[in-house]
Order: C-alpha cells, then structure tokens, then sequence
C-alpha cells in the first residue's frame, strides 16, 4: 500500500463528503477508494469513519489521523510549492466568491487593481448572495459575512459589519417609528429569503428574538431593498447593503439601540496548510485593502 496516496486519499473523501464524490475527484472508480480506505485502516488496526449507504462519520481516532495527514501533506505541498512557486511572481488562477453587492462595490476594485499590478495571474469571480460550497463549487476563497456554518472552513477575519433595520422616510410617517422590536409583529416587513420569519436583536445585553409575518419575501436582495425603497415596510440589511439609501435619507435606520451583534467579515478557504501560493498571496494583498472598509457603522 502508498500511504501518503492512502492519506491523500483518506482527505479527500472527507473533503468531497462521499466516498463517490473523491473517487470522481481522483479519477478512480469507488471500488478503488473503498479498497484504498479498507486497506489503510488494517494498516492502523483503528476504524477511521463509520459509514452507512448515505452518511459518513469520522471517529475520534479518525479526526485525529485526518488532523495528522493534513499536516504531512500540507509539508511535502509546501516544499514542492517552494520549488515551483516564485514568491514574488505569483502566477495562476484563483476562483473566488462573495455577495454579489459587497463584491461589486468593495471586492471587483480591488481584483480590478490586483490585475493591473500582477500581470501573471487569472482571477475568475462568482458573485452570488448564496453561501456557495467552496469544494462542489471548485472555488478556491470566499468572503463571508456572519457566522461560518461549515467548522472545516479555515478563515482570516477581516472586521465586522452591522444589521441594521431600515424604513423608508414615508412609511414612518403613516405607521410610526417603533419603539421596542417586539412592535414589528404590527408592522409591515420585507425579508431575504435566507433570513426566515425571526428576527434577532439585542436588549439588555441579551438575545431577544421576534416573528414576523412579511408583506414580501424575496430571494433577492436588491427586491427587498427596492421594497423598502418603495415604502413597503421594514427590512434589515447588512449596513454595505443600504450604505447609499441611509446616507442619502431615503431609509431611515431605527432601533438601532437593539441590533444584534455585528457579524463577522471573513476571508475564508478550504484549508490553511494546502493553501497555493498563489491563494495565500491574493489573501496576504486584500486582507489590508478590505479590513479599512469595515469600519463599525
């Protein structure tokens, strides 16, 4: 048996999720995969996952063997990086993603300006407000706001960034300002499909969460903002997200003594050790451009 192809092997199913899905990404049949698997835990007389027909679960011993392979791949990655890669050209092509409103104001300039100074490198960007699987998707880095739901992501936390709840100057005036966010159940509210019919907010340093029953849900957030815009009710956007409409009056925040907690902006990636060249040097470069641009609002 190879075992760092076992390794490399063992990784993989857990990065795919399936032992089909890594068979695919090797360009074996999943019979191989499966012997590959088999013959590496009689090699380690230890169960590295349970596995029925439609799920897989690491061990305790395999998550501790898959922290380990990580590392010894990770070095021999680094050390034939270090023959390939010129730490001061880098070349290549890196694939990433981000929402399609924060990426077009604040990511596209700056990839922009990337180009212009690193001539050898191809940047393919996905803006896309869905939360798109880096591995299905092929995607080498991603900006995520709010909490990463997937712990195998590493991240690089660029700052933080506000939800607010935001009116327009004309529906205040006809259904008033309310004063607690437990008075949004009496009011009209348009909603991000994503964020479902609870809204959370803060009061007296605790979580306080509250139904409501939107006029329009959307799976859009330039409709929901275009909503509210039109004095169809309350919405609550990511401060980027209605930047222009609060400055210029056009919305109006309220409650803001009761938003919850800032979300976390993030850079994020598959794995940090397996990290290209090239994917490290894009994230070194944006990391001081974005984080200026996540002043608490």
């Amino acid at each position: 048996m190879d075992k760092l192809k076992a390794m490399a092997t063992f990784v993989r199913i857990i990065d795919h999720g399936s032992l089909s899905a890594a068979a695919e990404a090797q360009g074996q049949s999943p019979g191989a995969v499966v012997r590959s698997l088999a013959a590496l835990e009689r090699a380690l007389q230890v169960r590295l996952l349970n596995r029925t027909t439609r799920q897989l679960a690491l061990t305790e011993e395999g998550q501790r063997y898959l922290d380990h392979c990580r590392d010894i791949l990770a070095r021999i990655d680094r050390e034939e990086a270090a023959l390939r890669d010129d730490p001061d050209t880098p070349s290549g092509t890196v694939r990433v993603t981000a929402p399609e409103t924060f990426g077009r104001y604040h990511l596209a300039p700056l990839v922009n300006r990337f180009l212009q100074t690193h001539p050898a490198m191809r940047i393919q960007l996905v803006l896309d407000d869905r939360p798109l699987n880096l591995v299905e998707a092929g995607l080498d880095l991603a900006l995520r706001i709010g909490q990463l739901p997937d712990s195998s992501l590493v991240a690089r936390r660029l700052g933080t960034m506000p939800t607010v709840l935001c009116a327009s100057p004309d529906y205040l005036a006809s259904r008033g300002v309310p004063d607690l966010p437990a008075a949004l159940s009496n009011h009209a509210c348009v909603t991000f499909a994503p964020q479902g019919p609870i809204w959370r907010f803060r009061m007296a340093g605790e979580e306080l969460a509250v139904r409501i029953d939107p006029t329009l849900v959307t799976n859009q957030i330039d409709s929901a903002r275009q909503a509210c815009l039109a004095g169809l009710g309350f919405g609550r956007f990511f401060h980027y997200q209605v930047r222009e409409a609060l400055a210029d009056g056009s919305l109006v925040r309220v409650l803001q003594d009761y938003e919850p907690a800032p979300a976390p902006v993030q850079l994020t990636y598959p794995h940090a050790a397996l990290l290209p060249h090239r994917v490290r040097y894009l994230i070194d470069w944006l990391t001081p451009q974005l984080a200026p641009q996540l002043t608490a609002a």
